[in-house]
């Protein structure tokens, strides 16, 4: 038996009968009583808000700090051995990563180290996700060391020194004061962190998490690939161990790949190949590891063991001193002391600060989600902004830079057993211990075999190439939305890049919404299904009615676009129908005025009566009385007659006036969820311009909202009442064809030439009449003022 939810077969049909009134809106709430809602004054809203007791305060203290609700139904027996095998195996990685990521930030490696260390101590009090890995992410660090590079470059610590010309001579040669540019760079990147880490805390206080729901992920797609190739070219340098300037901002790649093989020939061979080694054997190892994920207990640990091997190469064969192989060469024991950040450069980072720290948590969050949905548990957005907040905030404190995570850490950490964020205190004192004791066996170590380690590592954020064809075939202004964010991030950086990118979501969510889908609707005949007349063939359009959907919402942006298609929908312009007609009639009624048009008996004017010529067949009399006046302009009788003028046969008079082939117009707005001031008003006057035609305009399918809105904005008066609104499209045109059935429609502008007919003066058409409340008025008024 098949459940509920699974789709009927097509050759199965089933039938039901719902017997109900046609139910217009004000009908509908008459008979289900609808109520008023409650609103609760602002001293109401404190109170619940700002109310004290002991529960609230313990949820509130539980919220800040998630570990004690957590760690006290914490099962040891269960998950402790568990987090111990996962904490150490993490610790190892999150030790090699933290030496490679501080490549990219352009500081020395143990700087790497500690921001590896002491993110995990705060995220382990504040953080609600029990399987994240926090420390540094490869996109981040890159984002950070591009700042350092603007802030603190190599030509600003130049100094001269004595040396040895060609001739033998004392000459002075520029070098590096490499401890000078060290302190300077990691005061920038710290301080740097420590402001990415008070914009986190900021928004997390302010409960703006959301803001990260702009960061599509076509768009986080796009970024993070072209991250991934900014930090590509930023190690292949330290691969090939070649020289290359400092540059940041627009062309920022191009230029450093022209160093890069500018400078090609001064290769070390011995970085190279270390390089090329290491990736191949890391890659190929992983893929092993995915390949068999589910045969192995835990993943090898193949940085750990090229490092190491790596290390011991270089130490025994002494690469430094025999080949010129870049080896890390200092890794002090211990921790820095803590240390201010330098507010003289904050004033400088603020914008990249602000755009680290959007990527910094959207990169977190995202993982924390897919591993939170994974192991069925919630996590908080807002709270997850003030963990890695303060931990950002700390680690700035001590000499670290900008904490996030990575899903490759993550992995290893969810893969080998973790249950909680146990593990990562676990992996926090296993990197403490290379730090304090085994940091100096990694001295030997060569740049190009971290560096290699680093790319390796980005074979997942290059494979999200792989999903542009996907989206292509799926929705192309994604697929636009992430070739431009990729292009614009590899040519203008990572910070314009990202920028450019939201930018541009923007604008394709703005031109979706101004330029909408709308479509003519046709009734599946026997049923009370409509649906849009270019989908389905068994389908027929309702005599005499138009029925317009809008599938978008309905705002100042996309208000001219909606009449437009509007206007194609019903196939005439209202306004020019009514200026026309005012146009005939005027004409008709000068010619009866002068006695050369005559109404018959029942007050019609037929179409074969010529003009200028005094057809005296037809008659003017109403009830056996006749009544004449002397007008202005002529001493014609003029009989006090209805005059009716069908305006679907032809006038009597040469006058082009446009068909209306309708007398109803139903909008469908179950699509549109709101409206706005502008929207309301012009909607409000293209109905009364309908309304002078004599074409009915009925709104169905109106969602409550959007009513209140409407009853706030007076969009209802004498003319446009609230009985126009219909629970659906088919109670509108089940009304519509009793009205129909029952002869309820007439013509306004025959009723004011009746009217006229009792008047000695002329009928005041003016140009004012023709303009009354349209929407080319409103134009016209906006053109006036720029004169």
């Amino acid at each position: 038996m098949g459940s509920s939810m699974d789709p009927l077969p097509p050759q199965n049909h089933f039938t039901y009968i719902v017997s109900r009134p046609i139910y217009s809106n004000p009908t509908f709430e008459e008979d289900n009583q609808r109520q008023a809602r409650e609103e609760r004054t602002l001293r109401e809203r404190l109170g619940l808000t700002c109310g004290c007791s002991g529960k609230r305060a313990l949820k509130v203290v539980k919220g800040v700090f998630p570990v004690i609700d957590w760690l006290s139904r914490y099962p040891i027996r269960e998950w402790l051995p568990s987090d111990v095998i996962s904490g150490v195996s993490t610790g190892l990685v999150c030790s090699l990563q933290g030496l490679a990521y501080a490549l990219l930030v352009s500081v020395s490696p143990v700087y790497g180290l500690y921001s590896a260390f002491f993110p995990i101590l705060t995220y382990f009090l504040l953080g609600t996700s029990r399987h994240i890995s926090v420390g540094p992410f490869p996109v981040t660090c890159l984002m950070v060391g591009s700042v350092v590079l603007t802030l603190a470059p190599d030509d600003h610590f130049l100094i001269s020194v004595n040396g040895t010309g060609l001739n033998g001579t004392g000459a002075e040669v520029n070098t590096v004061d490499v401890e000078a540019m060290e302190a300077q760079r990691i005061m920038v990147a710290s301080s740097m962190t420590l402001l990415v880490g008070v914009f986190q805390v900021v928004m997390g206080f302010l409960q703006v998490g959301f803001l990260v729901r702009y960061l599509s992920d076509p768009l986080v797609g796009g970024f993070t690939t072209a991250a991934a190739f900014h930090v590509l070219i930023s190690q292949l340098r330290i691969v090939l161990s070649v020289p290359t300037d400092n540059h940041n901002g627009c062309f920022s790649v191009v230029y450093t790949l022209i160093d890069v093989f500018t400078n090609i020939s001064q290769t070390n061979l011995a970085d190279l190949v270390a390089g090329l080694l290491t990736i191949v054997i890391v890659v190929a190892v992983k893929e092993l590891n995915a390949k068999f994920q589910h045969r192995i207990p835990v993943p090898i640990p193949i940085e750990l063991i090229v490092t190491v091997v790596a290390a011991g190469i270089s130490y025994a064969t002494e690469l430094e001193s025999h080949y010129g192989a870049s080896i890390v060469q200092s890794i002090p024991r211990g921790f820095a002391p803590a240390q201010p950040p330098n507010t003289d450069v904050l004033w400088n980072i603020l914008g990249s600060s602000f755009s680290t720290a959007v990527v910094g948590y959207a990169v977190a969050v995202s993982v924390a989600k897919v591993y939170a949905a994974k192991h069925d548990y919630p996590i908080d957005g807002n709270q997850e902004l003030i963990a890695f907040g303060f931990s950002n905030m700390f680690c700035g404190c001590f000499s670290s830079f900008v904490a996030s995570t990575a899903l490759s850490r993550t992995a290893v950490q969810e893969s080998t057993g973790g249950k909680s964020q146990v593990a990562g205190m676990v992996s926090a004192m296993v990197v403490m211990i290379v730090i304090l004791a085994l940091g100096h066996l990694l001295e030997p170590l060569q740049k190009s075999v971290l560096a290699a380690i680093v790319i390796a590592n980005l074979k997942g954020m290059f494979m999200q190439v792989t999903e542009v064809p996907t989206l292509w075939r799926q929705n192309r202004a994604d697929c636009f939305i992430w070739l431009a964010t990729c292009l614009a991030s590899m040519v203008l950086g990572l910070d314009m890049g990202l920028l450019s990118g939201l930018v541009f979501e923007m604008g394709t969510v703005v031109f979706r919404t101004q330029f909408p889908a709308c479509s003519t609707l046709g009734n599946i005949p026997g049923t009370n299904i409509y649906r849009n007349m270019k989908d389905y063939q068994n389908i027929a359009e309702v005599p005499g009615v138009k029925i317009f959907k809008c599938n978008s919402p309905i705002y100042f942006a996309n208000i001219d676009y909606f009449k437009e298609r509007l206007r194609a929908t019903v196939g005439f312009d209202s306004v020019r129908v009514f200026k026309k007609r005012n146009k005939a009639l005027k004409k008709i009624h000068k010619l009866i005025k002068k006695g050369k048009l005559k109404a018959t008996k029942t007050g019609e004017v037929l179409s074969e009566v010529s003009l200028g010529v005094d057809n005296k067949g037809f008659e003017g009399e109403r009830n056996g009385e006749r009544e004449t006046r002397k007008v202005d302009d002529g001493n014609w009788p003029v009989s006090e007659v209805e005059v009716h003028v069908d305006w679907a046969l032809e006038l009597p008079v040469r006058v082009s006036v446009p068909k209306v082939p309708i007398h109803s117009l139903v909008l469908d707005f179950s699509a549109v969820s709101f409206v706005d001031v502008v929207a309301v008003k012009s909607l409000h006057l293209v109905i009364k311009e309908f309304l002078r035609i004599g074409v009915h305009v009925y709104i169905a399918a109106c969602d409550d909202e959007i009513i209140r809105k409407m009853e706030a904005l007076a969009f209802f008066d004498v003319e446009i009442t609230q009985g126009l609104l219909f629970l659906s499209v088919h109670d509108a045109i089940l009304f519509i064809k009793l009205e129909t059935a029952n002869g309820g429609r007439h013509d306004a502008i025959v009723e004011k030439l009746s009217l006229m007919q009792d008047c000695e003066e002329p009928p005041p058409f003016t140009e004012e009449e023709d303009l009354i409340e349209t929407y080319d008025n409103q134009h016209r008024a906006i053109h006036g003022l720029s004169n």
